[in-house]
């Protein structure tokens, strides 16, 4: 069974909550509350899982509430503002249900939880990039998805966050990752051009100037700090006079 605590300040919500977490055999209700401080409380005293948490309350949110907490249990987050989605994949969350949310979308949430406790976090990146394996772990959407290293057209830096623009797919993948630390996996055939952008070297069609032309939408521009180490590759290569 998977201790779960119940955390709404609208009655109305945390009865909600409370009624589908009664409807899943695997979750046992260790207690329901209406505010973070109260919540406290009861993580000092009981033994609990996971909780299931509204963001938007009074006092202490929710998101920070977890933040407070030295060892915090599995996290849900629960709200009617999508823009905390990035917020909350920064304090590791599970699961994030917008609400109104029915019970197919609190089951796949209690699902990810079951999901979680069965097998040990993994760590944000493994890399296991050998001659025999071309592979990267990148967290990513509240999973752990496994990409190939080859399958990687560029990426692109946002703050803490990156955009890896891949072959297979149009839609990036995006993941809370600095530049530098997937710079440390990336065989030779990467190279940084600018603080933003780090291309795959074989997938260059054109170089324009300071622009290096990735496909006809493409355009990503060569940082002066970086110019010098991407001509010299340039003259590496380069045949005629």
């Amino acid at each position: 069974m998977i201790r779960v605590l119940a955390i709404d300040d609208e009655p109305l919500a945390l009865q909600q909550l409370t009624t589908y977490i009664q409807k899943i055999p695997f979750l046992e209700l260790t207690g329901q509350c209406q505010s973070a401080i109260e919540a406290k409380e009861i993580l000092n005293q009981e033994t609990v899982d996971a909780i299931f948490c509204d963001i938007n309350m009074p006092d202490l949110n929710g998101m920070e509430f977890v933040k407070s907490l030295a060892a915090p249990p599995l996290v849900v987050f629960t709200t009617a503002y999508s823009e905390y989605a990035v917020e909350g994949f920064q304090v590791n969350a599970v699961d994030y249900l917008l609400k109104p949310f029915g019970l197919d979308d609190f089951r796949r949430a209690a699902n990810r939880l079951q999901e979680r406790l069965a097998t040990p976090s993994p760590a944000p990146v493994t890399t296991e990039s050998t001659q025999e394996d071309d592979t990267l772990f990148l967290k990513t959407d509240y999973k752990v998805v496994k990409i190939a290293i080859s399958d990687i057209r560029y990426i692109e830096g946002m703050s803490e966050y990156l955009k890896l623009h891949l072959k297979s797919t149009p839609k990036p993948l995006i993941t809370l990752l600095s530049m530098k630390k997937i710079e440390e996996h990336l065989p030779s055939y990467f190279m940084r051009i600018h603080r933003s952008y780090i291309i795959n070297l074989k997938e260059i069609q054109e170089v324009n100037k300071n622009r290096v032309i990735m496909d006809a939408d493409t355009y990503l521009p060569i940082g002066d700090n970086y110019k010098e180490a991407f001509n010299n590759y340039l003259n590496t290569k380069f045949l005629g006079k």
